[in-house]
């Protein structure tokens, strides 16, 4: 798998993360426990600090990116859809990024909340715990997320962080 290290900026992966062997990741990118990168995946901390808390996956054709000011953090058991973008941001346990979707500069997506498919959260916007964040740019509406949706999501990806390691044999 492409992980590379970028001047004195270096990954670190946790021993059990899962990071498939098409993912890149770049420079100063943390990611932890049972948290699982997949293929196209792009983690570019090469302007500041990327991190991936455990139990989180980052699925297929993501790019998370960061700025010099503003890390990108992705706390515990969130779940980053498809081809999402993030940069700059925060998104705090236990949330959905839905596929899609993009997440800019100094949002703060706080804990349980969910942000719909093909969304657009732009800069300096606070989605509050709970809440569903919909549209293009994104409208909150509070209390509108589903807990057992994102437990489901995240449960999902930590079972394939686990079985991916081992069973996963190219044949081409």
């Amino acid at each position: 798998m492409p992980i590379y290290a970028l001047g004195d900026k270096e990954p670190s992966i946790h021993p059990d993360a899962f990071v498939h062997p098409d993912a890149v990741v770049i420079g100063d990118v943390a990611i932890g426990e049972l948290a699982s990168i997949w293929p196209g995946a792009v983690l570019r901390g090469d302007e500041g600090h990327i991190r991936i808390g455990a139990r989180t996956s980052i699925q297929d054709n993501s790019v998370l990116h960061t700025t010099p000011l503003w890390p990108t953090i992705v706390g515990e058991g969130c779940t980053i859809g498809h081809i999402v973008h993030l940069e700059g941001c925060t998104v705090h346990d236990g949330c959905l990024i839905g596929n899609g979707s993009i997440v800019l500069h100094r949002v703060q997506v706080h804990t349980g909340a969910i942000v719909a498919a093909n969304s657009v959260v732009l800069n300096d916007t606070v989605v509050p715990a709970g809440a569903l964040a919909v549209g293009s740019p994104a409208v909150i509406k509070e209390g509108r997320a589903n807990a057992a949706l994102i437990a489901q999501a995240a449960a999902a990806y930590v079972q394939r962080a686990r079985t991916y390691p081992t069973e996963l044999r190219r044949i081409g």
